[in-house]
């Protein structure tokens, strides 16, 4: 019988286009989500309304299948054992949405990437084959100014001159598909951009797209990490402050992989915004 693969947070901003970009491949899908549905599905994708942790749900959606996409959100470590677990019983495959900013040599520098280290060690202890996507700063991230461009032409933060490079989540997913339909077991994937901005200047883009004209208000940390509390862990929210705040003097990572590995350029930031010109609007 047909395996298929199974997708796990998938109608997150990453999981919802490995779906689509599987169905439109031809491959089998299961999508397991908290409270997905069918109309929230290409035709045919499987729906598994449930949490990962649900283990008898876990067990229904892993039947016949041999690959498996995993976005973990934030939980500790431990919790994700009886899923890394699970899968490992089921599953020959395993593509695991990691985070940049996970270390190979020495400690790991922050609670983010403590964690995303933990759930890869989980991982590589089992007799699975794996790949590990990491990710720089994704684009959806700046979603979090539509709520301040509803209200006016400016976007105020902090570290509004620090580099970055933000990845489209469409490329997250492409190299998602990409190792979970080739032979990619035992890459370390790190995935960023093609362009490096600084938050300044991706407001200015916004601003292009939309025909605004669009201003970034340089604003202090403690308002900064304000705002990011309504949104973020209060943990995470220091990390990402020091991290825009090490950039400024360390520059930004900036890699090729997403061309490396799909063999077409990466995704802009203007492709985002138009992507998302409603969501900003």
């Amino acid at each position: 019988m047909t395996k298929q693969a199974l997708v796990i947070g998938a109608t997150g901003n990453v999981g919802r286009h490995v779906v689509s970009q599987l169905h439109h491949q031809g491959v089998p899908v299961r999508a397991l989500s908290r409270g997905v549905r069918a109309a929230d599905l290409p035709p045919g994708v499987e729906p598994f309304a449930a949490d990962v942790t649900d283990a008898a749900a876990l067990a229904a959606a892993l039947h016949r299948v041999d690959r498996v996409f995993l976005v973990w959100r934030g939980r500790p470590v431990p919790v994700a054992e009886p899923v890394v677990a699970a899968i490992a019983g089921a599953a020959t495959h395993l593509t695991l949405l990691s985070s940049a900013v996970v270390r190979d040599d020495g400690p790991q520098p922050d609670a983010i990437a403590e964690l995303h280290a933990g759930l890869e060690g989980l991982v590589t202890a089992t007799d699975l084959e794996w790949t590990f996507l990491r990710p720089a700063q994704f684009a959806t991230n700046t979603l979090e100014w539509a709520a301040q461009l509803r209200l006016g032409d400016e976007v105020r933060g902090a570290y509004g001159d620090a580099p970055t490079t933000v990845v489209h989540e469409r490329d997250i997913a492409a190299v998602a598909v990409q190792a979970m339909t080739g032979h990619h077991h035992g890459r370390r994937y790190v995935l960023t951009g093609p362009e490096i901005h600084t938050p300044a200047g991706l407001v200015a883009v916004i601003g292009e797209v939309l025909g605004r004209d669009l201003r970034w208000v340089e604003d202090s940390v403690e308002d900064e990490r304000r705002r990011m509390l309504g949104w973020m862990p209060a943990a995470f929210v220091d990390v990402v402050l020091a991290g825009r705040a090490r950039a400024r003097q360390e520059g930004p990572l900036h890699t090729t992989t997403v061309q490396d590995v799909l063999g077409v350029p990466a995704r802009t930031y203007r492709e985002w915004v138009k992507d998302h010109a409603a969501d900003l609007a």
